[in-house]
């Protein structure tokens, strides 16, 4: 059986995988509209949105970490939209 992850390891293995999207590098061939390259780096982005997606419905989830959450949503929009239209 596996063990729960808490909410702020959650929120620190997004980022971890926002950053690592970031940080995919982009191959010669194809550049970043290479098709394995698009796909690897959106299931970095989309891993990262699932890890923290639930974590407002939560009963234990205080305003900070729902404040948190939001920006990390909107951090992934943003990464998505600099990473392949920047």
């Amino acid at each position: 059986m596996s063990r729960m992850i808490t909410a702020a390891e959650r929120i620190k293995r997004a980022r971890l995988l926002i950053q690592e999207a970031r940080d995919y590098p982009v191959p010669s061939r194809g550049g970043k509209y290479d098709l394995s390259y698009m796909a690897h780096v959106r299931g970095l982005l989309r891993e990262a949105k699932d890890l923290i997606k639930f974590i407002p419905a939560t009963p234990s989830a205080t305003a900070e970490m729902k404040v948190e959450v939001k920006n990390i949503m909107e951090e992934i929009a943003q990464a998505g939209h600099e990473i392949f239209k920047g």
